[in-house]
């Protein structure tokens, strides 16, 4: 068991929440990626992020069991954020198993290593999906451990009804492309930053517009529609999420 750090620095007042501006894709993901490929139950392996965590502290890989038996341990579970054997990132193609390209070298790493580099650095990420992201069942590490890698929003073609609810309930951002638009219009190469405006004045389902910029300066702007669907939700989500707001109103 570990204490997560949902609370670490919690006040009775929010802190402000701020456009999204220079954030940079930690992963662009197929149709159908479900809260498994998300967050997966299964095995924990040694070559991964999760894995080389516990043989660090002397446990041994007869005593690794598995993601669904440590979810009580955030430090497990945020490495086994998109670990799932057989999830492909659209950015390192040709290749599965939760991967993607480092930020400093450009080579392929983990996504939970890429994602601790992008932290340390202070850029923020978003991840960029097809349709029914997050389908299947109800897994809330898949928010959770979306919210600890620093992704701050997820753009998809569409979104499974619960997983959409438990991001918001993370202070994760979902965004679904409008007007027939994908992700393959784009032609991203995972050089691209985005920037987002209007995120400190949300409104239930309100357009808002993403500019992304390539490495050679060509702008590309296109319209996303806010996929926090309540009053409540954008309260939810300007608090921090669901945790801290519940814990400030019971503090009060």
């Amino acid at each position: 068991m570990q204490n997560p750090p949902y609370f670490q620095t919690i006040s009775m007042t929010p802190p402000p929440t701020t456009d999204i501006v220079g954030a940079h894709l930690l992963a662009v993901l197929p149709d159908s990626i479900t809260t498994d490929h998300i967050s997966p139950a299964g095995s924990i392996k040694e070559a991964s992020p999760a894995g080389r965590y516990l043989l660090d502290r002397q446990v041994s890989k007869a005593d690794f069991n598995s993601y669904g038996s440590r979810r009580g341990n955030d430090q497990i579970m945020v490495r086994g954020t998109f670990a799932n054997i057989r999830i492909r990132n659209e950015l390192v193609p040709g290749t599965e198993g939760g991967l993607t390209k480092s930020p400093t070298t450009g080579e392929t790493v983990a996504i939970y290593d890429a994602a601790q580099e992008y932290q340390a650095a202070g850029t923020p990420t978003i991840i960029i999906a097809g349709k029914e992201y997050g389908t299947g069942s109800s897994r809330d590490w898949a928010a959770k451990g979306t919210k600890l890698l620093g992704v701050r929003a997820v753009i998809a073609e569409s979104f499974e009804r619960i997983h959409r609810s438990n991001l918001v309930g993370m202070a994760v951002l979902p965004l679904q492309f409008k007007d027939g638009m994908t992700r393959a219009d784009l032609k991203l190469d995972g050089s691209e930053s985005f920037a987002i405006a209007g995120v400190t004045s949300l409104k239930p389902r309100q357009d808002l517009e993403v500019v992304m910029t390539r490495a050679n300066g060509e702008t590309v702007r296109f319209t996303v529609l806010c996929r926090i669907d309540t009053e409540n939700e954008i309260d939810y989500f300007y608090a921090g999420g669901v945790l801290p707001f519940v814990l400030r109103k019971l503090a009060a």
